[in-house]
């Protein structure tokens, strides 16, 4: 063996111990990583039904109930009841928010329409959550139908079911997201309003890796995904919101969101040719006011965003 070669060997030997601690701190950086995002940041509510009713009176009756997902896992949200026989809507929110950021809005739709009115925290989202990991929508769309199976469950002070036949969805960015993916499973399903919807699942976990270590480029978001695939072993659904649209049909869906949503306003719009019944379609990406600012919205802007909503579930739902 030449000495060259013995050289390379020796060189090859002496960087292989550096090249598997590197590669070994970065798998460990990549799972911490993942797993931060997967446990979402959390604060107190903005409010509970307990500190509505005092400035309310007790005629608004919120109350906190659970019930279990397919997978043998608990959910809980806050629950406002309507009319016998009218519908239901569920309201989810963005990534890193809870359940009380669309209280008052699940509140003015209640009064508008007498639709029972569901709040669910998403999975590892609120307070103390009961699972204590989000999957970026994979498994929180199979629980946004099992919710839809719990309110079926309701009976009403007559003793009669709760709910009719007709459901509507809103949901903003993973909300939105989820929404659209569980909506064509169910065919009570029959309005849909979207605000600041993701391309993919995929591009959620991206942006939760860019807010958490405030760093964002394209070898980040290649190593991010990656790892995120792995971290949920085969079980993680990156599936396109494009191919999700088609697969709706005669639901009417109401896309909204504006300028500071950032990129999600082209996604958003770009999904409008995606679904095979445009008729049923409407789109408002001009918006001053979107889902992913609700809770600090001003009064003004505040009611002028519930309206548009309020409105579209009062037409199409009822």
């Amino acid at each position: 063996m030449s000495s060259r070669r013995r050289l390379g060997k020796k060189v090859v030997k002496s960087f292989l111990p550096i090249l598997l601690v590197l590669v070994a701190a970065l798998a460990a950086s990549l799972t911490f990583i993942v797993h931060g995002i997967t446990r979402p940041p959390k604060q107190a509510y903005l409010v509970t039904p307990q500190a509505f009713s005092q400035i309310s009176g007790p005629v608004l009756k919120v109350t906190d109930e659970s019930w279990s997902n397919r997978d043998g896992t608990l959910a809980r949200g806050w629950l406002l009841k309507g009319s016998e026989g009218a519908p239901a809507v569920i309201l989810l929110h963005r990534y890193g928010g809870d359940r009380s950021w669309l209280f008052n809005l699940g509140v003015k739709i209640n009064e508008t329409t007498n639709a029972t009115i569901l709040w669910p925290d998403l999975r590892g989202h609120g307070i103390n959550p009961l699972v204590k990991w989000s999957s970026f929508g994979t498994s929180e769309s199979y629980d946004l139908i099992d919710a839809l199976g719990f309110l079926r469950t309701l009976k009403s002070d007559s003793k009669h079911k709760l709910i009719g036949d007709r459901a509507g969805f809103y949901g903003v960015e993973l909300g939105a997201y989820t929404a659209l993916k569980a909506a064509p499973s169910d065919g009570q399903v029959k309005v849909v309003v979207l605000d600041s919807v993701p391309h993919s699942a995929i591009e959620l976990v991206q942006a939760a890796v860019a807010r958490d270590i405030g760093v964002d480029n394209r070898l980040l978001r290649y190593l991010s995904s990656s790892a995120t695939r792995i971290y949920f072993l085969g079980a993680f659904d990156n599936a396109d919101s494009c191919e999700l649209a088609a697969s709706l049909r005669d639901q009417h869906v109401l896309l909204l969101s504006g300028a500071e949503a950032g990129h999600l306003k082209d996604t958003t719009a770009s999904l409008e040719r995606c679904f095979p019944n445009k008729a049923n379609v409407e789109i408002r990406t001009d918006l001053p006011l979107t889902g992913m600012a609700l809770p600090s919205a001003t009064g003004e802007q505040g009611e002028a965003y519930d309206r548009i909503v309020i409105d579209f579930f009062d037409k199409y739902l009822r």
